[in-house]
């Protein structure tokens, strides 16, 4: 017979202000199975995971329900307490009547009662509980990490330097993301580069680390601590182990007028190119589409240049397959377009640009070196107006979020003009200053305060061009008066979204994005670098828009997690996974459309003399994430998922029915 535990917690006052504690302790002690039931202030604190302890043991215990907070939060706390007792952790629940009572309802009679009927189904549900065993999976101690920015490096020099192997893998020519691309950082304003270079040459240079640049991740398949991951390495055209990196054949090269991409278009480079003169690798890459070769034959002028004959025209992608234990991914961002704002004049004048672009001018390895002149006639600007928030909390443009680097940057950029041009002025228009980081506040004080940028509290409505000026037209709030500002240069503070492709990325891995694009973390809290997916975490802007020491300290707690992952022989998966019951499956594969991560597979039933009986459907444990989808699909009951079989599911609905 049961034996069941009953243990209620007040949470302080969360739960004991609208639910009546002890009314919801007399009337559980009264339901048939019940053996112990008691009320505690802090279940969760250690006296009261040591009540929960002496009632296994004293009481003789076959199960225990918490009545507490949400699962999520402190489920294994009190499993583990119950299996420091001696009882399976399986075989405890917990009754969330935090926030599906109190925290939801107003009513304290009715809240109440709705606590006693869930413990109650609980309870039920409890009875029909058998013991489970975590699953063990072997682990590939070999790390794989897909985005080259400053997340994506300071995770693999983490790992690296744990002491275990890294692929790294980047889709452009070179690592360094955008943060190659400013000048300054804030609040320090301490270069970029200075900074990041010593970074992506230790990535180069460490023994355990694989760089794979200008590569991309094709295929996914496998689970925690056993991934098998296709990546295509393409075609550079330039063979990377005989290039020097001498340059020879990119002055040789006869296209010099291509738009450079990490230029953000300001710049011109060759059809063979290296993105920035501290890239690694130092190996140029040919542009297939701009190369005279490929679009008309002939030329080959760099070939011949070439004194190491590094160049290699027949050089073809290559498909590399790789095992590693668990993934990484620092996919970073990209900034909406400027042409989605036409009020503003994106995409129409060539003095309107964004916050990268105007990084560019103020870089000294830039188009301009350094110099901020205007785009359109290269003339130095004298007026500057920076917008914040173009794009960011606009739903009407989709995007509700704050972008949260906007405010920090354009301050940078207003004290940055004006240490470049000291008889400039800076002018900024805010809805509102977001300086939430040690030494941020100071900074925009100093902005306002030590170089005269002048803020302006308000949204612009138009900008137009008139005699040679962009004329911003817009509202200072605090005066309530409108103004109009001519300006040689307007610089938009687009708003930051997930990176192009990293959608399609997540779907070959099975990691869901939020409403956003952005890559969802599984809990906000508890788990912000992990995914729902057991063995891929996430690192930095692509889950979602942060500076660089917040993006650095995630990519270490990435890491962190990779490298408890990789101490262990073999890890331990929840055993709460779906089952097939071969007796009574069809092989219809229902479950395998339905599947979201790719867990079902075909399984032979053979007789003894070989002969193929059915194919029936297979649950790979290590990719099992107890979702249930396959359970609902299955047409003829075959699929159970352990730990919620229908045994349990309908115990408890009938005991919704008795209430």
């Amino acid at each position: 017979m049961a034996r069941i535990g009953v243990f209620i917690c007040h949470c302080g006052e969360n739960i004991a202000r609208t639910v009546d504690v002890e009314k919801v302790q007399d009337a559980v002690a009264k339901h048939l199975g019940v053996v112990h039931a008691v009320d505690y202030r802090y279940m969760c604190s250690a006296p009261g995971q040591e009540l929960i302890r002496e009632a296994i043991k004293e009481k003789g215990l076959t199960g225990v329900v918490v009545a507490a907070c949400s699962p999520h939060m402190h489920e294994k706390t009190f499993r583990n307490a119950c299996m420091a007792a001696g009882l399976n952790p399986y075989l405890c629940e917990m009754a969330n009547i935090r926030e599906h009572c109190s925290w939801v309802h107003s009513d304290r009679e009715k809240a109440t009662e709705k606590a006693i009927d869930l413990i109650r189904f609980l309870v039920e549900k409890v009875k029909r509980n058998r013991p489970l065993t975590p699953i063990k999976v072997p682990v590939t101690k070999r790390a794989l990490v897909i985005g080259g920015g400053i997340a994506g490096i300071q995770d693999a020099l983490d790992i690296a330097n744990g002491g275990y192997e890294v692929i790294l893998v980047e889709r452009q020519p070179s690592i360094g993301g955008h943060m190659a691309q400013l000048s300054e950082t804030f609040p320090t304003l301490d270069c970029s580069q200075c900074i990041l270079t010593p970074k992506m040459v230790e990535v180069r240079q460490h023994p355990k680390i694989r760089l794979l640049t200008y590569s991309e991740v094709e295929d996914v398949k496998g689970y925690v601590g056993n991934f098998e991951v296709t990546i295509r390495k393409k075609a550079r055209y330039v063979n990377e182990e005989v290039c020097t990196g001498c340059g020879a054949c990119i002055q040789r090269c006869p296209q010099k007028r291509i738009p450079a991409e990490f230029e953000r278009g300001l710049g011109r480079r060759t059809a063979i190119y290296i993105p920035f003169p501290q890239a690694v690798p130092n190996v140029p890459v040919i542009d297939r589409e701009n190369c005279a070769y490929f679009r008309r034959g002939g030329c080959r002028l760099c070939e011949k240049e070439c004194p190491r004959g590094a160049i290699d025209f027949n050089q073809q992608d290559q498909l590399i397959t790789e095992r590693v234990g668990s993934i990484v991914l620092a996919t970073g961002y990209d900034l909406i377009p400027s042409d989605l704002y036409s009020e503003y004049g994106g995409g129409r004048y060539k003095d309107v640009i964004d916050g990268l672009q105007f990084e560019r001018l103020l870089s000294a390895s830039g188009p301009t070196n350094g110099e901020v002149l205007r785009p359109s006639d290269n003339k130095e600007a004298k007026s500057v107006v920076f917008i914040s928030c173009v794009g960011s909390r606009d739903r009407s443009k989709g995007i509700p979020y704050c972008s949260k680097i906007c405010c920090m940057y354009v301050a940078k950029h207003a004290i940055l003009f004006k240490h470049k041009v000291h008889d400039g002025q800076a002018f900024v228009f805010y809805m509102d200053v977001r300086a939430a980081g040690k030494g941020y506040e100071e900074f925009v004080r100093r902005a306002i305060e030590d170089e005269g940028v002048i803020y302006l509290r308000g949204r612009v409505s138009k900008i137009y061009q008139q005699d040679g000026k962009l004329i911003v037209r817009g509202v200072d709030t605090l005066s309530g008066m409108p103004v109009e500002i001519p300006a040689d240069l307007v610089v938009l503070a687009t708003a930051i979204k997930a990176s192009d492709g990293v959608t399609e990325l997540a779907q070959k891995l099975g990691v869901p994005v939020d409403e956003h694009g952005f890559l969802a973390e599984a809990h906000p809290k508890l788990r912000p670098v992990e995914t729902q997916v057991s063995g891929v975490f996430l690192a930095g802007a692509c889950q979602a828009p942060k500076d660089i020491p917040d993006t650095v300290a995630q990519a270490s707690g990435a890491a962190s997690k990779v490298l408890a992952m990789f101490a262990q022989d073999a890890i331990e998966r929840e055993p709460t996974i779906a089952k097939v019951n071969e007796q009574t499956c069809v092989g219809c594969f229902e479950c395998q459309r339905v599947c979201p991560y790719r867990a079902i597979e075909r399984k032979e039933i053979r007789d003894r003399q070989g002969n193929l009986v059915k194919v029936v459907a297979y649950v790979n444990p290590g990719l099992c994430a107890g979702c249930g989808a396959c359970t609902a699909a299955c047409r003829n009951h075959s699929v159970d998922l352990e730990g919620f079989a229908e045994e349990q599911m309908f115990a408890e609905i009938n005991a919704i029915i008795a209430a």
